[in-house]
């Protein structure tokens, strides 16, 4: 593909509570396996674009640990390859990323020294399947400065937290606003941009000029009767890991056997770096039902609606309902937890009642020693 990747996965989110202070949004587990900045990549390999960089900045070790390696997702290692770039102190700079454009700006010279002539531009927080080369095709056949992909969100979506975007009858988009206090429209940016190569070096040397750091608001809506911004509409499965309840709703979709179906059985393959462990063990008395158990699991109890992530212990007379259970959780015999989220590593104590209030995840951190001298 004549196109390099950019993966802005540096951001922090407050909504996510507890469970951004261990990780970086974008290293957030989902169904099981994988963490959220697999989809974005696994699209990049899948569309063929060989060269790749995930720009990263807070809480980034298990992220960059995640990272380590190109391999997983087959990006071209004697052309191209997987960079993880993060913000460094230079000559002329010693700032954290100020912003998605300043971000971009600190890292241009992996811009200029590539060939390719376009970028494309996403999220690592994303759950979706896209060809961007497909986005390419429109992006040209329409001659676009930029091309935003968009979707158009259900009713009763709480749009107001994202990006909203109307367009002409050409797809062209004629207002951007950015988390409007109350959104004009269901039609929302999903972050994903294609855009030539060298325009945007300008537009962000330009941004630097006048010290703009952010992408959305200083180049987007402000670029937006300048330059010919066409919208690319999205219909397929897409979900934003955003807050607590998005996080735990976008794991629950994966117990659906259609949207199980449409990542993992229709072509292309989901990538994620892969854990050498054993399969799942169920012990006598067990009982799963409706749920996803990953691998190194050993479950004695009940679980049921709940997706319980690598390398976790379930107790004998546990029953776990409704819940997410992140990796290496150990819990006790006869506890009972129900729309929860458990943090990884958490040791839970034998015979412990955790239940979420009706229509509120509630999230555990325990913080008990598992390994006594």
């Amino acid at each position: 593909m004549r196109a390099i990747g950019i993966v802005l996965a540096g951001g922090n989110n407050h909504r996510m509570q507890e469970l951004s202070q261990k990780r970086a949004i974008c290293a957030m587990p989902v169904a099981g396996s994988y963490r959220s900045i697999d989809f974005t990549l696994s699209n990049m390999s899948n569309s063929h674009i060989q060269k790749v960089a995930v720009l990263t900045q807070y809480n980034a070790r298990s992220l960059n640990e995640h990272l380590s390696s190109s391999k997983w997702w087959d990006f071209g290692r004697k052309q191209g390859g997987l960079f993880v770039l993060t913000p460094s102190v230079t000559a002329d700079n010693s700032n954290w990323y100020r912003g998605t454009a300043d971000a971009i700006y600190q890292n241009l010279s992996f811009l200029k020294n590539s060939h390719e002539p376009y970028v494309v531009i996403a999220p690592g927080d994303c759950v979706y399947k896209l060809d961007f080369n497909k986005v390419l095709e429109y992006h040209i056949d329409k001659k676009a400065d930029i091309t935003v992909v968009c979707r158009d969100m259900e009713p009763g979506t709480n749009v107001e937290r994202f990006g909203t975007v109307r367009m002409n009858e050409e797809s062209r988009i004629e207002e951007f606003e950015e988390k409007p206090l109350q959104a004009k429209s269901n039609t929302i940016s999903c972050g994903i941009y294609v855009v030539r190569r060298r325009q945007l070096i300008e537009m962000i040397e330009k941004c630097a000029e006048e010290d703009r750091y952010d992408f959305v608001r200083d180049i987007l809506i402000r670029y937006k009767d300048l330059k010919r911004i066409y919208g690319y509409k999205i219909k397929d499965y897409w979900r934003n890991i955003a807050s607590v309840d998005d996080y735990f709703k976008t794991n629950m979709d994966f117990l659906k056997p259609e949207v199980r179906n449409y990542f993992f059985k229709q072509y292309p393959d989901i990538y994620s770096k892969v854990d050498d462990l054993p399969p799942a063990k169920y012990n006598v008395g067990s009982s799963v039902r409706n749920s996803l158990i990953s691998s190194g699991c050993i479950v004695n109890g009940v679980v049921e609606n709940s997706v319980i992530f690598k390398k976790s212990y379930i107790g004998n007379n546990c029953v776990i309902k409704n819940s997410i259970i992140l990796n290496d959780v150990d819990i006790g015999d006869n506890t009972y937890i129900e729309n929860c989220i458990v943090e990884s590593r958490d040791t839970i104590r034998a015979n412990s009642h955790y239940v979420g209030e009706e229509g509120k995840v509630k999230i555990v951190v325990e913080k008990n020693e598992r390994y006594t001298m």
